[in-house]
């Protein structure tokens, strides 16, 4: 029977399929986007902790961060 190969001992390689540039029109690399846009188009995985309700740490994250939308997933109770 042969031998199983861990993970990390497997040579991986990166292919390219094709080259190409993005129309600054239509966005930017992750690395430059501007940490507003993350806010405003973004997620925020954020550890509740024990204590607060789920509709509290919502209202504290539209006041810190002053926007106008805030939501959460289901509960953020553990």
């Amino acid at each position: 029977m042969p031998r199983s190969v861990a993970p990390w001992e497997i040579k991986r390689q990166l292919l390219v399929k094709a080259e190409g540039e993005t129309n600054s029109r239509y966005g930017c690399k992750p690395e430059e986007r501007p940490a507003k846009d993350y806010i405003r188009f973004g997620v925020i995985n954020l550890d509740k902790p024990a204590g607060p309700t789920s509709h509290e740490v919502a209202a504290w994250t539209k006041r810190i961060l002053k926007i106008q939308n805030v939501g959460h997933g289901g509960t953020l109770e553990a």
